[in-house]
Formats: structure tokens, sequence, C-alpha cells
């Protein structure tokens, strides 16, 4: 199961639209599409080692090869591979734009290795390949958001401070992204912590919704699915925390991975499900895709500054977790309210 956190592949799909799709040797081809029928099976570990040996096969310049190391690499926690096939692709990059994506992408890997072995010594390499980006390609927005949390990792505050504030410049206001970067501005001890990753969406009843909004508040979200039995039982479970908590700093949003917008539409209707409801349409979908969402019923805790507090798959005890979260950010509230005005 992926873990939501820092969002990886952004570079890999931009490399993709200028590199072969085949490695060049056919005993590398072979081994390539392996690799793929082992994905399509489901079996990540088998692919990803045909993957390395296609590369291998291919005198190390296979990129599709690489894009899958370092994609799956970073999946498996696999950090040699995912680095190999990052490296590789630096010393293959040609032309500023390409070397920019190259140096990115390589910084990408080390920053989730750094956030995976909590060592300074990823986040310091990290730093380093998102300033050769950024020397490249200077509005590089995934390269100056992405340096700032490596900062923010180094207790590099002020210079993190500096690359969020960069990167809000370069974003429109309605980005959820440059929303999440001037939280950064203002607290950049949450750019190393374990956040909810910043998203928007329209409800049905047309209220919109984003994670950055919601700050001062506590946040489940249920990801579900009206033809998935377990989902179905859990439904009245959520109903009465919804019930408890209402007028609580608690925001519930259920997420449908239903195609059938009907279907899902009938079935919310029936079933009174009162609080926000978005559908996503399926495990592609967006907001499944940026939490990592493989199976259902799947909850997140989200505490009132945005970090990620708990993840559950199937129906759990989650009562106990959401009154302590909810009474830390009434405290919170309470003592905002009594601060002098300025």
């Amino acid at each position: 199961m992926r873990r939501p956190g820092i969002v990886i592949f952004v570079a890999i799909s931009m490399i993709a639209q200028q590199s072969p799709e085949l490695p060049a040797n056919e005993k590398a081809q072979k081994t390539y599409k392996e690799g793929l029928d082992y994905l399509h099976k489901g079996e990540m570990l088998w692919a990803l080692e045909d993957f390395k040996k296609a590369d291998k096969q291919d005198g190390g310049h296979c990129s599709p090869c690489q894009r899958q190391m370092i994609q799956y690499g970073t999946e498996l926690r696999q950090w040699k591979t995912a680095e190999a096939g990052a490296e590789a692709m630096v010393a293959a990059a040609q032309g500023p734009r390409d070397t920019a994506i190259a140096h990115y992408q390589f910084g990408i890997v080390l920053l989730n290795e750094g956030a995976d072995k909590h060592k300074d010594e990823f986040f310091a390499h990290a730093h380093d390949e998102f300033t050769n980006a950024i020397k490249l390609a200077p509005n590089f927005s995934g390269a100056l958001f992405a340096d700032g949390r490596a900062l923010a990792y180094l207790k590099q505050d002020d210079a993190a401070r500096a690359r969020f504030q960069q990167f809000s410049e370069l974003r429109s206001a309605d980005d959820p992204t440059r929303q999440r970067a001037l939280r950064f501005v203002s607290h950049p001890e949450l750019a190393r912590a374990r956040m909810a990753p910043a998203f928007e969406i329209t409800t049905t009843d047309g209220q919109k919704i984003s994670m950055d909004n919601l700050q001062g508040r506590v946040v489940l979200i249920d990801f579900w699915a009206t033809w998935c039995p377990p989902c179905r039982e859990a439904v009245p479970h959520i109903r009465e925390i919804a019930k408890k908590f209402h007028d609580q700093p608690l925001v519930i949003l259920s997420v449908s991975l239903d195609d059938d917008q009907q279907r899902w539409k009938e079935f919310v209707a029936k079933n009174e499900m009162t609080w926000p409801q978005y559908r996503d349409g399926g495990f592609k979908g967006e907001v499944a895709r940026l939490f990592g969402v493989e199976a259902i019923p799947h909850t997140f805790t989200i505490d009132a500054d945005g970090v990620l507090q708990d993840e559950h798959i199937g129906d759990s005890s989650l009562e106990g977790k959401l009154k302590k979260l909810v009474a830390r950010a009434r405290e919170a509230q309470a003592a905002q309210n009594t601060m002098p005005q300025q």
C-alpha cells in the first residue's frame, strides 16, 4: 500500500514524452515486456527485477526501464534501485529542460528516501539536486516547492520559507498547492510533517472543499463505494459519528469510488448521508491516487493542522481518536480567541 505524502512522479511523465517506449536491445525488449506482464498481474517486485535486468541488457541506456525503476523502487522502498534509475536519467539527459527535470526527479527520490530513513544526508543531497534543477530552470515551480521541503527537513526554515514564497508567486490563487505553500511560509515546521495531500473538490451540494481551507478542524476522509459490502455496512457507523460530532470542529468527507453516478446518488439519499459527499470515480480518481488508496473501506484521520494522524483499511473504531483530536482543536480555537487583537 502506498503512503500519501509527496507527489513523486510528476517529472516521469514529462520525460516519457521524449523517450522511446522500449529499450533498443532485443533481449532487453523481451525482458522489459515480461516486466510489464508482471505489473499487470500486480507482482511489482518481480516486475522491478525485470526492469533492472532490461536496463543492464540495454547497456544502461533504457530510459523507460529507468522510469519504472524510479517509480516502483520508490513504492517498494528499494532505494538503491530508485537512485540508480534516477542517476542514469541525469547522466543521459540532454538540454537544460530535460536535465533540470532529471535533477528534480533524482531529488524527489532522495527526499522520499530521507523521509523514510529519517537521515539528513538524503535531504542535503536532495537539496543539491533541486538547486541544480533551479539553476537550469529558475521558474521550475515543482523544484522550488520540493526544495522548500528539503530545507525544512534540514531545519533551515528561513531558506525554506523563501522557496515556498517563490513557489506561491508562480501559481494561481486557486491552486491548492499554493495554499499549502503559503501555510508552510507561516509554519515551516509543517513542511516536515506527514501532511495530508493538498486537494480541492466540489461536493454534491456545490460546496468547495480544500484541504488547507479546513485548517483548525479535524478531518475524517472515508473512501468507499456502493458495490463494496463492508463499505455499505460501515455507513451507519459513519452516520452515527456525524451525529455525535455535530457542531464540533470536525469535517467528514466521504469519497466514493463508484463509476455509476445515479446509483451512488440514490444510495446517498436513501441512507441519509447528509455530510459532504464526493464521487472520485474509481481507484484512479484524483483524490484516491493522492492518498494512495488501493483497498476500501479506507479512512484517514487528519488533525487540525492538516497532519495525518491515523489510517485504517476496513471498518474500525474511530471515535476515541476523533474525540482526542477534536478536543485539541477546540482548545486551540479557544486559545486563539483569547489572544489580544493586534
